[in-house]
Parts: structure tokens; sequence; C-alpha cells
């Protein structure tokens, strides 16, 4: 059986594309493989230097791509609001892919600017809102996608409806989980929404499996934690690399004929993507 790679991504001249968190890891493979299809690719990022960097290595990469960069900071809703109208611009009003990729994970108890706890304010809230706001450029070309990315950890979530802000008991990895059952559940409803309104948009879904990025890094360092950081690193030889685990994103997002809804990971291989099953909970309607 053939196995799906970089080699099969499809001509994207003409198409425009944002990947959330660019700068590192599986977003930064996914922007690099996609301006290299063709696609005018904007990159969002939150630290602007960090930001710079990947862009400049895009182009270096992909020279005579057309690569942007936009400020994305998605723990902040009105700074979400502020950067879907600079991708407006980018754009020129017309938005072909959306990667919700950009994450955190088992960070300690913080809060975005509006108060939300950090994880499911980050990883769901923020993609959510952004989504939101670039809804009239979805589908305004054609047929449009929003891939999010979701995590393994997706299989021990629950939406704990008493406590999603973090005010009765905190424990950041059923919070990661959480937050990683909520992508799915968007995008089901997503599709749903989509489908019913008519909208020429398909809603897709990937995890990277275990890989290799700067992921886990934030959680110990802010938790004053330096040698589980150093820990976190050493096992990165174990994992796959970025490289890898962009895969499932990159076939969402490029593969013809996906149905909507469907959502994709590796195969037991490194290097290869094929369709997954999620969760019944992340089935259930949205009320």
């Amino acid at each position: 059986m053939h196995s799906w790679t970089l080699d099969d991504m499809p001509d994207l001249s003409g198409t425009t594309a944002v990947v959330t968190g660019a700068n590192s890891g599986i977003g930064a493979v996914t922007a690099l493989a996609l301006a290299r299809s063709g696609a005018r690719t904007v990159l969002a990022c939150r630290d602007p230097e960090r930001g710079g960097r990947a862009l400049d290595a895009v182009r270096r990469a992909a020279p005579g791509s057309d690569t942007r960069l936009v400020g994305l900071d998605l723990a902040d809703l009105s700074a979400v609001a502020e950067a879907a109208r600079h991708i407006a611009e980018e754009t020129d009003g017309r938005l072909d892919l959306l990667v919700n990729n950009a994450g955190v994970m088992a960070l300690p108890l913080l809060r975005t600017a509006d108060g939300f706890e950090t994880q499911f304010g980050t990883n769901h809230l923020g993609h959510f809102a952004l989504t939101h706001h670039l809804l009239p450029l979805l589908g305004a070309g054609g047929l449009s996608r929003v891939v999010t990315v979701s995590s393994l950890a997706h299989r021990f979530g629950r939406i704990d409806f008493g406590n999603l802000n973090a005010e009765r008991g905190y424990e950041k990895w059923r919070a990661y989980a959480q937050s990683k059952l909520a992508n799915l559940l968007f995008t089901a409803e997503l599709q749903r929404r989509a489908h019913a309104a008519g909208k020429q948009v398909l809603a897709l879904a990937a995890h990277p499996g275990l890989s290799a990025t700067e992921l886990g890094q934030a959680g110990p360092r802010l938790a004053g934690r330096a040698w589980a950081a150093k820990l976190e690193r050493a096992t990165r030889v174990y994992t796959q690399p970025a490289s890898a685990g962009a895969l499932p994103t990159l076939y969402a997002a490029t593969l013809p004929g996906a149905l909507g809804g469907s959502y994709y990971g590796p195969r037991r291989r490194p290097g290869e993507a094929c369709l997954t099953r999620p969760p019944p909970l992340a089935m259930q309607p949205v009320a």
C-alpha cells in the first residue's frame, strides 16, 4: 500500500493558507511544506522575534514563495480579532486553508487576558474565535478547509462544564486533554453547521502522534522546574521528528476527496498518515 508523503502534496499555486504557531515544531514544518507547494502562506505567530526567524527560514528554504507574517496571541481575544483583520489584508479577502495548529500543554494554572484557564483558552477558545472571525474569507474562492490539530490526549478528555474555568480545582494534564477533546468537538460542530448553511468549508482534524517538538518545554519552565524541561528534551530521542508528525496535518489539508469531519493521524510506522476514528464523545452534537 502506498504511503502518503510530502512528495504526494498537490500543486497549491493560487491558494492561500494560514498556519497558527508556525514558528516551530509541527507548525513550522506545515508552513514550509505549504509554501514549497506554491500556496501563499501566512505564518501566524505569538512571538514577533521567533516568527520573524521562522519567516526567514521559510523564505530561504522556499525561495520565490509568497510568505507573510502576522502576530497572533491566542490567549487574548481582542488580539485574535486584530490578527484576523491583518490576515484579511494579507490574503486579499480569500482564504483556502486555515490550520489551527498552535497550542500549549501541561501548564501550571494560568489565566488568559480574558480570565480563562490558559490551556482551554488558548487551544480551544482562541482558535474558535479566530475561525469565527475568518469565516467570511473561508469558501469565498471555492472549497476551503479548516484543519484543527488535536492530540492523542483527547482519549482521556472529558468536558467538565461545571469547572471549565478551573475555579474548583485544576490538574494540568486533565485540562490539556479537555482542550484537545474540545478541538474535536469544535471540528465536528463546524462541519455540521457549514453543511447546514451550504457553506463551502470542510472542517477536519489531525493529531501528530508522539512527536519531538518544543510543546512540552513551557510547562516545566513556567513551574520553575528546569530539570523537568531537560528531561522532557531528552525523551525526544524516543519520538518521531516534527517532519513526520506534521504529515497527518498536511494530509488533512490537501488530500483530494477528504470528507468533512474526518480525523487523521499517523500509522503505526513514523512518516505515514491515515484516517483514524475519533472517540464517541467527540461526535456528540453541541447544544
